[in-house]
């Protein structure tokens, strides 16, 4: 796991030994408390596949419509996703992203893994983040850790073309009955819309 200090770091996924990159940031603390106290149905959630470059106006429509405030946070929100989206189409080489908000209130994906893409970027606005450990000799890693809130995560899929053997896996926190609710970003490189039927295409 490397940890960069700039959006430009999450570059660093191209380099043979990387198999994810975390860019340290910390959120604005009044951004955190904003999102913090949302509703969860004023949550924005989505699933789309789009160009990075409509990120912003579908992000916009989608916060209209899940009745997110409008206020300074929400653009701050906005903005975030439709500058990440951009960052990664740069690193992954994508035509296409496939986005994903999610409200995640549930025990979904807590087995260790590792996803069946080519790349995925993930960003927990709200929620304890993604946690992540290293494999050695079967089983579940030792170490657990945690990628802070609002830290962006690049990580190898396997359908990358290099594997380094990191044993690198990561899950969603268990967090079923504690009430939490999490905020989730994922972006997923799409080379051909058509050939994910089951997806919204934003054109």
């Amino acid at each position: 796991m490397v940890r960069v200090d700039t959006p430009e770091g999450l570059s660093e996924i191209r380099r043979p030994d990387c198999a994810a990159v975390i860019w340290q940031r910390s959120p604005l603390p009044r951004f955190q408390t904003w999102v913090d106290g949302l509703a969860r149905e004023q949550l924005p959630r989505t699933r789309v596949i789009l160009r990075s470059e409509l990120v912003r106006d579908t992000i916009t429509t989608v916060a209209q419509t899940c009745g997110t405030p409008e206020c300074a946070e929400r653009e701050m929100l906005v903005e975030d996703v439709s500058a990440l989206a951009a960052v990664f189409a740069n690193v992954a080489n994508a035509r296409y992203l496939r986005l994903r908000l999610d409200i995640v209130t549930t025990d979904a994906c807590r087995k260790f893994h590792v996803d069946a893409v080519r790349a995925r970027l993930v960003c927990t606005y709200r929620g304890t983040g993604t946690q992540y450990g290293h494999l050695s000799g079967g089983g579940e890693p030792q170490g657990v850790f945690s990628v802070p809130t609002g830290a962006p995560t690049v990580m190898r899929g396997t359908l990358w073309p290099e594997t380094p053997a990191s044993g690198l896996l990561h899950r969603s926190p268990p967090i079923g009955g504690t009430g939490e609710t999490r905020l989730l970003l994922v972006l997923d490189p799409i080379d051909d819309p058509e050939e994910e039927p089951e997806d919204h295409v934003v054109h």
